[in-house]
């Protein structure tokens, strides 16, 4: 048991160590595309499944709330948490369609869709992403694996972790947005608490 704790640690470690060479540029792409928006009277929809609507409800919570420091809240909207919505959509039309759905009703010219999806390949959330850049939405994704088909996309900001690993790929998952989070509030608030 001690040794799959160990394992654990250093392939996580390993991991990041890796990523400090691929996610710096990303990451600042990212970070001007969500300032932008935001700045402009934009918003964010942040979409996932499992773990990453988990993600999603954490990155939204963060915006509107607040992350590290004081300051007024931030229009972000996680499209993950409304059974109401997601029902509906699944039962009338079908589980692919939740998250486009709601970028339909909800997504403007400008704002910005964060996409989260450890395989690439959900097909709700590549519905989103495509349905996002249909109206004139930024189209940021968050993958893991070879990105699958969401990583193709024209256009997106792809924030990959190259691993094979579900659990290691989500953990690096909530850095990029942690780190997306103090990228926002240095350069909307200035670092003040």
């Amino acid at each position: 048991m001690e040794q799959l704790i160990v394992q654990a640690l250093e392939d996580g470690i390993a991991l990041r160590q890796a990523c400090l060479n691929l996610l710096p540029e990303p990451l600042m792409q990212a970070s001007r595309l969500l300032v932008s928006c935001l700045q402009k009277g934009g918003k964010i929809l942040v979409c996932g499944n499992g773990g990453s609507a988990a993600d999603a409800q954490h990155f939204a919570g963060e915006l509107v709330n607040r992350f590290e420091m004081n300051r007024r809240g931030l229009p972000a909207i996680a499209l993950t948490h409304d059974a109401s919505v997601i029902t509906s959509i699944a039962n009338d039309f079908s589980f692919d369609e939740v998250y486009a759905r709601q970028i339909e009703a909800l997504g403007n010219r400008g704002d910005v869709l964060l996409a989260i999806s450890t395989s690439g390949n959900s097909n709700n959330v590549l519905k989103a992403a495509k349905q996002a850049a249909r109206q004139g939405m930024d189209v940021v994704a968050l993958t893991g694996r070879d990105g699958g088909q969401l990583g193709l996309l024209p256009g997106i900001v792809h924030l990959n972790i190259p691993h094979a690993s579900t659990p290691r790929i989500q953990e690096m998952h909530i850095t990029c947005l942690h780190v997306l989070c103090t990228l926002l509030d240095e350069s909307m608030f200035g670092g003040r608490t």
